[in-house]
C-alpha cells in the first residue's frame, strides 16, 4: 500500500487520538509536556463507521482502519481505488490495471470475498451505485475534499443495511472548511510513459458569525496509457504452459480450421497459410496481441464538490451536499479480426489461395473437373441470364484472421454522474438529537466501441468473385460492399473500401442507475446508566429505490453480431426498494470499580424488500477495559446481502471465460475411451453429428488466447444470502505515544448468490467422464472445431447457473503498531505498521462443488490475487517543522499455481525461456510461483513558506519487476502482460510531483 492505516481503539476519542498520533502530517515536534498530556476529547458529537450512534465517549465493540487525507498527499494518490487495492485487508478489484476485462469503473473488494459484499459511502450515506450490480464507482470520489477514509472490514449490515457482508469504506469529507487550496501534481514512470496530471482548487467560507459554511472544490484528471509492448517482460505474449512465445489462433497470415465436408476420409483440415501467401502450412506462428494492451488505462476526469451547511436556529441545522463527476476510462485491447466464427466463403473468391483450394475441394469430395468447374467460374450463385450457377460452390470453415489493418479494438466508457443530499438536524433535548435527511443520484455510462468487426458484413464481404476487369467484387455490393481478404498476408486485407465497410460501425451500450434515499434517525443517551455514564442509543428508519437499465444498440445485444466482442449486451430493466427499521443501544456495564470500563452494545434491523421479501439482522458486542493502556473488544453479527439488479434480471448470454489447458484438445482423448466418449457427446451437444464430433478428436486446437465461451446470466429466483461475523482483539496502549491493535475476524457467507467456477465443471466432468457424469451434460462444444471458443451464437461453453447455493468462508488477523516521539527538539520520529494474515478464503458454489480455497494460489478460478501475508510500514523523520522525509515499505507474501487447478491442467512451465520468448529469453523460470514481494516508496515534504507545499515521492524506489507467469495461467482481467498487473507494479519506478498553495 501506498500509504499507511490507522486501526481505531476502541474508544472514539482514543481511536482519533492515536489517528492523529501516527498521521504523516507536515510534523509539529511534540514538547516532552506534550507528549505525556492526555488527548483532548472533541466536544461535538462524532459519528464512527460502524455504529449510528454519536457519542464521542462511546466505545465501540468493532475494529475501523483509517486513512487520512495526509496519507494520501504522501502517496500521491489520485483516485481512491489506488488506495484501498493496495489495503492489506483488500484484494484488488477492477481498476485502472485492469484492461481486458474493464467496464469504465473501479471497485474495492475487501476481504476478498467480492465487490458486491461491501458498502462504499459518503459521509456515512449511500452514494450513487455505477451500474445494475449496485456498486459504487470510485473514480467518482471527490479525494480533494476527503479529510479521511474510515473502513470497517467486517458486517455491518444492521448499521448501514444490506451489503456491507466484507465490510465498509466511508469517506467523510472535511468539515467548516475555511480559505483557498490549490494543488497540482505531475507524474511519470521512469520510461517516460503513464503521464498523469491533476488539479483541484478547494475554497471554502464562514458565513453569518460562523452560523453557516459552504465549500466548492473543483477538480480535473489526466492519465495517458502505458503499453505492455514498451516493457521488456511483457513485449512477447507467452504461454503459462509452454514457456514459448505464444498467443491468439486468430492470427496472421489466417489460421484454417475445415470441418469434414463429405470427402471420404470423415476427417477436415486445419493450418495455417504460410507466409508467402501462396501455400498452406501447419499452424506455427499465433498472434502476438500484447504489444497492443496495456497495463495503464487512459482516464479523464472532471468533478465538482459542494456542501453547505446553516443553524437555521439554535435547535435546527440545515444541510446539503452536491457532488457531479464526468469521467471517460478508455480500454485498448489488440486488433480484432473474423476470429473463430464458421464462415461460408465461395470456392471461385479470387482471394483464396490455390493450395487452399484445392484442399477445400478436396475436403468436398469434388472431383478434378467439378473442382475447375467451381474454381474458375465467373459468377456468383446466379449466372447473367438470371438462372443458377451450377458451378457456385460454398465451403464453410472457421476462417481466423488477425487485422491489424483495421487497428485496435477500442472501448470508451463515459461516466456523468450527480449525487445530491440534502437534510436537517437538531437537538431535542440537550443529549437527544435528530436528523431527516433525503438524497437522490444517477448516474449514466456510455460505452463506445470502435474497431470491431460486423458479422453480417464480413460475411457479405467474404463471398467474392472476379469483376470481369482483373479485380474483386462481392457477389452481392448491397450497401457498398467491398470484398475482404482474410487470406492476405499482413498489410493486404483489402482496399481500404472494404476495411472501412467491415470494420468502420461503432457500437454503443448505455447503462444508467439512479438511487432514491431518505433516512430519520434519533439518537443520543438516556440521561441514565447502569453505570454512571448514560445508555446511548440510536433509532430510526430508511427507505431506499434502486433502479438500473441497460440498453444496447441492436449489434451490441446481438449474440455474435459484433466479431471480437465478447458476450452480448441485452436490455436490462429492473427496479427495487426497501424499507428498513433499525436500533442501536450501547450500556455502560461498568466504570472505575474492579475493571475500569465494561459497554456492552447491540443493534438490530429489519429490513423489507420488494423483491426478496423480509429480513432480519442483528449484532452483540462490547469492550472490557481491565486496566487503563489494556481494551479487549469483540462482536458478532448477522448479515445479509439482498440480490442487486443484475443478478435478478440479465438475461442469459454466452461471454468468455478463461481456460488455457482444455482436457479434449490435441491428443489427449486418443486411446481413452471414456475420455474420447465424453468429448464427443459434448460435439454432438453443440450441433455435430456422431461422425463429424468423432473425426475432430486428436485435431481439437487449445482455447485461443486462454479464453472459452461461458454462458451465464441472471436468476429471478435467487434471494436473500446471509452471513455470520464475528471478530475478537484487544487495543494495547502502554504509553501515550505508542500503541497495538490485533483482531481476529471470522466470516462465513450461507446461501452465498454464485455460479461455479470453470474448474468445477471442467475438474467435475473430466476427472471422471462419462455420459451419466452430470457436469459433462453442462459442457456444449462447438460442432465445427470441437472446442470451446467460437462465436457466442455458436458455442454456448460451459453453463454456469446462478444460484443460492453456495458457501464463502474466510478468517484472520489483522495487526497493527503505532509509535511517536522526539528524536531532538526539531526532529520528530514516527512508525507504523499494518498486516493482515488470511487464514483462508474458501468458496464452494454449490453443494456438489469443488470447496476451493483461494488464499495464497492464482489460477483461472481464484481471479485477483491474495496473499497469505501483507504487511504496510511507514517510517517518518520530520525535521525543523518544515520538512518530511518518509519511507514506505509494502510485503506481499508469495503464492503459487492452485493445486486443484495444477493437478486438471499439469505444471506450468518451469526452465528456461527460449528465443520465441523475446527480450526475457535465457531466464530461468518457474511459472508455478511468484516470491514474496517487498515495494518501497520515498516521500518528501517541504513546508517552503506558510502558504507554499512541496511534495515528491518515487514510487517503486528500487525499480522491481514483477514475476513472469505467462498470460493463460489466470483471468484475463487480472493475468495480462505475463504477469498479474493489479497485484504487482508492472509499470516500474515513477516520479510524482505535487505544489499545494493555502490560503
Amino acid at each position: 500500500m501506498k500509504l499507511q492505516t490507522y486501526f481505531k481503539a476502541s474508544a472514539a476519542p482514543a481511536a482519533l487520538g492515536l489517528a492523529l498520533l501516527a498521521q504523516p502530517a507536515m510534523a509539529q515536534v511534540a514538547t516532552e509536556a506534550e507528549e505525556t498530556a492526555a488527548p483532548v476529547v472533541p466536544s461535538e458529537a462524532i459519528v464512527v463507521t460502524g455504529s449510528r450512534i454519536s457519542n464521542p465517549n462511546l466505545e465501540l465493540a468493532s475494529p475501523v482502519s483509517v486513512v487520512s487525507s495526509d496519507d494520501l498527499e504522501l502517496a500521491q494518490t489520485n483516485v481512491a481505488e489506488e488506495f484501498l487495492r493496495e489495503l492489506p485487508s483488500a484484494v484488488p478489484s477492477v481498476g485502472s490495471a485492469v484492461n481486458n476485462g474493464n467496464g469504465g469503473s473501479s471497485f474495492v473488494n475487501l476481504r476478498g470475498i467480492g465487490s458486491e459484499r461491501n458498502l462504499v459511502l459518503l459521509d456515512g450515506r449511500r452514494f450513487t451505485p455505477a451500474d445494475t450490480t449496485g456498486r459504487v464507482d470510485l473514480n467518482n470520489i471527490p479525494l480533494a475534499v476527503i479529510e479521511r477514509t474510515e473502513i470497517l472490514t467486517g458486517g455491518a449490515s444492521t448499521t448501514y443495511g444490506a451489503d456491507a457482508i466484507g465490510g465498509v469504506v466511508n469517506f467523510v469529507t472535511k468539515t467548516d472548511f475555511e480559505g483557498l487550496e490549490a494543488t497540482a501534481s505531475q507524474q511519470i514512470t521512469e520510461e517516460g510513459d503513464g503521464s498523469v496530471f491533476r488539479a483541484d482548487v478547494t475554497i471554502g467560507a464562514n458565513f453569518d458569525d460562523g452560523r453557516g459554511n459552504a465549500v466548492l472544490s473543483i477538480g480535473y484528471q489526466n492519465q495517458d496509457a502505458v503499453y505492455q509492448g514498451d516493457r521488456d517482460f511483457s513485449l512477447f505474449n507467452i504461454g503459462s504452459f509452454t514457456g514459448a512465445g505464444g498467443g491468439s489462433s486468430n492470427a496472421i497470415p489466417a489460421v484454417i480450421v475445415a470441418p469434414d465436408g463429405g470427402d471420404a476420409d470423415d476427417v477436415g483440415f486445419f493450418g495455417q497459410i504460410c507466409d508467402d501467401g501462396v501455400n498452406f502450412c501447419g499452424f506455427d506462428r499465433p498472434f502476438n496481441f500484447n504489444p497492443f494492451n496495456i497495463f495503464l488505462t487512459p482516464f479523464e476526469r472532471f468533478n465538482v464538490y459542494g456542501s453547505a451547511n446553516y443553524e437555521v436556529s439554535d435547535a435546527v441545522e440545515v444541510f446539503t451536499q452536491a457532488a457531479f463527476s464526468k469521467n471517460t476510462v478508455s480500454t485498448i485491447i489488440a486488433p480484432g479480426g473474423s476470429f473463430f466464427n464458421t464462415y461460408q466463403v465461395n470456392l471461385n473468391n479470387p482471394y483464396i489461395p490455390e493450395s487452399l483450394a484445392q484442399l477445400f475441394g478436396d475436403n468436398l469430395g469434388l472431383t478434378a473437373a467439378e473442382y475447375t468447374a467451381a474454381r474458375n467460374s465467373q459468377f456468383g450463385p446466379t449466372l447473367a441470364d438470371g438462372t443458377a450457377n451450377p458451378d457456385y460452390v460454398l465451403v464453410t470453415s472457421s476462417i481466423r484472421r488477425r487485422t491489424p489493418e483495421a487497428g485496435t479494438r477500442t472501448s470508451d466508457f463515459t461516466t456523468t454522474l450527480f449525487n445530491l443530499v440534502g437534510g436537517l438536524r437538531g437537538d431535542i433535548t440537550d443529549s437527544i438529537g435528530w436528523e431527516v435527511s433525503g438524497g437522490y443520484g444517477e448516474s449514466e455510462r456510455i460505452q463506445r466501441q470502435g474497431g470491431f468487426a460486423r458479422l453480417q458484413r464480413l460475411e457479405q464481404s467474404l463471398l467474392a468473385i472476379p469483376d470481369g476487369a482483373g479485380g474483386v467484387q462481392c457477389v452481392d455490393p448491397a450497401g457498398g460492399c467491398a470484398p475482404i481478404n482474410l487470406f492476405g498476408p499482413l498489410g493486404d486485407l483489402g482496399s481500404q473500401e472494404a476495411i472501412d465497410y467491415v470494420f468502420n460501425l461503432t457500437q454503443q451500450v448505455i447503462t444508467q442507475a439512479s438511487l432514491t434515499q431518505a433516512a430519520a434517525i434519533i439518537d443520543g443517551d438516556l440521561g441514565f446508566g447502569i453505570s454512571a455514564s448514560p445508555i446511548s442509543f440510536a433509532l430510526g428508519a430508511e427507505y431506499r429505490k434502486y433502479t438500473a437499465t441497460r440498453l444496447s444498440d441492436e449489434a451490441s445485444q446481438t449474440p455474435g453480431a459484433v466479431v471480437g466482442g465478447g458476450g452480448a449486451a441485452p436490455d436490462i430493466d429492473g427496479s427495487y426498494n426497501v424499507k428498513d427499521f433499525f436500533a442501536e443501544v450501547a450500556i455502560p456495564v461498568i466504570e472505575d470499580s474492579f475493571v475500569r470500563d465494561l459497554t456492552l452494545e447491540a443493534g438490530g434491523r429489519y429490513s423489507d424488500y420488494s423483491t426478496a421479501g423480509g429480513e432480519f439482522t442483528w449484532k452483540v458486542g462490547g469492550t472490557l477495559t481491565p486496566i487503563d493502556g489494556i481494551t479487549y473488544r469483540g462482536n458478532y453479527q448477522r448479515s445479509s446481502r439482498a440480490p442487486n439488479i443484475g443478478e435478478l434480471f440479465t438475461p442469459v448470454v454466452t461471454q468468455l471465460s478463461n481456460l488455457a489447458v482444455d482436457p479434449c484438445a490435441g491428443t489427449n482423448p486418443v486411446g481413452n475411451a471414456a475420455l474420447t466418449a465424453a468429448c464427443v457427446s459434448q460435439i454432438v451437444a453443440g450441433g455435430a453429428s456422431q461422425a463429424a464430433a468423432q473425426s475432430l478428436i486428436g485435431n481439437i486446437l487449445q482455447p485461443a488466447a486462454g479464453q472459452i465461451n461461458i454462458t451465464t446470466g441472471g436468476n429471478p429466483d435467487v434471494g436473500v444470502e446471509t452471513a455470520t461475523t464475528w471478530t475478537v482483539g484487544a487495543v494495547f496502549e502502554p504509553m501515550y505515544n505508542l500503541s497495538f491493535t490485533v483482531d481476529y475476524f471470522n466470516i462465513k457467507v450461507e446461501d452465498a448468490i454464485t455460479t461455479p467456477t470453470v474448474n468445477d465443471l471442467v475438474g467435475g466432468c473430466y476427472d471422471a467422464p462419462s455420459a451419466d457424469n452430470p457436469f459433462c451434460s453442462l459442457i456444449l462444444r462447438s460442432a465445427t472445431t470441437g472446442g470451446l471458443d467460437g462465436s457466442p451464437n455458436e458455442v454456448p461453453g460451459l453453463l454456469l447457473s446462478l444460484s443460492n447455493l453456495g458457501t464463502i468462508k474466510t478468517d484472520g488477523i489483522d495487526v497493527s503498531m503505532r509509535y511517536r516521539t522526539s528524536l531532538t527538539d526539531n526532529i520528530g520520529f514516527r512508525f507504523s505498521t499494518d498486516g493482515t494474515w488470511t487464514n483462508r478464503n474458501e468458496f464452494q458454489a454449490t453443494p456438489t462443488s469443488v470447496n476451493r480455497e483461494c488464499v495464497s494460489y492464482y489460477s483461472v478460478n481464484c481471479g485477483s490475487i491474495q496473499p497469505e501475508f501483507v504487511f504496510n510500514t511507514r517510517a517518518t523523520f520530520s525535521f525543523y517543522d518544515e520538512l518530511d522525509v518518509s519511507l514506505l515499505w509494502r510485503y506481499l507474501d508469495g503464492v503459487e499455481f492452485e493445486p486443484l487447478q495444477r493437478a486438471e491442467s499439469g505444471d506450468a512451465f518451469v526452465g528456461t525461456l527460449p528465443d520465441s520468448a523475446g527480450p526475457v529469453a535465457g531466464q530461468d523460470v518457474d511459472f508455478n510461483t511468484i516470491g514474496a514481494e517487498s515495494y518501497f516508496d520515498l516521500s518528501l515534504r517541504w513546508l517552503a513558506t506558510e502558504n507554499f507545499e512541496f511534495v515528491f515521492t518515487v514510487q517503486n524506489l528500487l525499480d522491481n519487476k514483477p514475476t513472469i507467469v505467462g498470460s493463460d495461467i489466470g483471468s484475463t482481467a487480472y493475468n495480462s502482460g505475463n504477469i498479474y498487473p493489479s497485484t504487482y507494479d508492472a509499470l516500474g519506478r515513477r516520479y510524482a510531483a505535487a505544489v499545494k498553495l493555502r490560503f
